[in-house]
């Protein structure tokens, strides 16, 4: 950043300095959290050469908030991986099973929605396809801030929902399913080249409900990446420009995660993980009849504060998927030794 002429390439810039931010981040704490516990070991002793119950009170309670200190470390250092720092691209589909199913993925884009402002993330709906009569068949948030992959890429998989339903006049139960997928935001610079000439460009009308501006012009932009087949849709932007800068940001998101699942299928196959960790399968049951109760089938954590998770309390199933996967991990290095 010394450079002189640093800020002239003002995209590569940006990127060192949230490099930089990232860094500091990790390191930051840590320091932190090291002088704070020399000073707590000074102010012990001192306690004791004193018997000074006052003095000792304190260190109980500094020990403890040391303690929730080193716990959210603990939680950083599982986000290892080179996108876990990166904005996230989140889409919700809808599965088979008509308006129950499309109902369903409504309310998970609400509980990620709802969980994004929780944590301080600024969320845009970069791309919504409503249900025929109720919910979305499909829809993609732009997910922007720190660390929002690492922390919803144990989201991905199969949802499925248990209810009495709204839409049944006979009151009876249904099951209704729903896959969430999240992709990274990559940097430029990041390893993966997307070719103009392999990728096929449209321009349609935006759809939706209607409005001032929605199914009125041809904004709306759909990117296909010819090679692997991927395709994205935005109409989010009444420009499009705009639309077509997100849908070529996504499409790039799409491609260099599929090249890395290709890297780590290849990981798994070696470490004999495969069956355990697939994407797609189903990871979590949201049962809200005869008894409310939702449970992650990996980590096998559950709370019957069904409504809590729906309104975006899905934190704790956050970590338990992370120390689920440092199990595996640990699991496959024995294996290999």
């Amino acid at each position: 950043m010394a450079e002189a002429g640093f800020w002239n390439d003002r995209e590569r810039a940006q990127s060192v300095v949230r490099r930089m931010r990232h860094i500091k981040g990790l390191a930051g704490p840590v320091d932190q959290l090291e002088r704070e516990i020399e000073d707590l070991v000074v102010l012990d002793e001192l306690a004791e050469q004193e018997s000074d119950e006052e003095a000792q009170a304190e260190v109980v309670e500094q020990t403890q908030k040391v303690a929730e200190q080193l716990e959210r470390l603990e939680f950083k250092s599982m986000l290892a991986e080179p996108e876990d720092p990166c904005s996230a691209f989140l889409s919700v589909h809808a599965g088979a099973g008509g308006t129950e199913s499309c109902d369903w993925a409504a309310m998970l884009l609400r509980m990620y929605l709802r969980w994004a402002e929780r944590e301080g993330y600024h969320t845009e709906v970069v791309h919504t396809r409503p249900g025929e009569e109720a919910g979305v068949k499909s829809a993609t948030v732009h997910v922007q801030g720190d660390w929002a992959f690492g922390y919803l890429k144990g989201e991905i998989g199969v949802h499925r929902l248990v209810r009495i339903s709204p839409f049944d006049s006979g009151a009876r139960r249904h099951t209704s399913f729903a896959a969430v997928d999240v992709v990274p935001e990559v940097e430029d610079d990041a390893e993966i080249e997307l070719n103009d000439a392999e990728i096929e460009m449209a321009f349609l009308r935006s759809s939706g409900p209607g409005g001032q501006h929605v199914n009125k012009t041809s904004s709306a932009v759909r990117l296909k990446h010819i090679p692997t087949g991927i395709t994205v849709l935005c109409q989010s932007e009444r420009s499009q420009h705009k639309n077509r800068a997100i849908a070529r940001k996504l499409l790039r998101a799409k491609v260099y995660q599929q090249e890395r699942e290709k890297r780590q299928e290849e990981l798994e196959k070696l470490q004999d993980e495969k069956g355990e960790i697939a994407w797609g399968n189903q990871i979590r049951s949201y049962v809200l009849q005869p008894y409310q109760m939702v449970k992650d089938l990996r980590s096998e954590v559950k709370t019957s504060n069904a409504a809590g998770v729906l309104d975006g309390d899905i934190m704790p199933f956050v970590h338990a998927y992370l120390r689920y996967r440092l199990g595996l991990k640990a699991e496959g290095s024995e294996k290999d030794r």
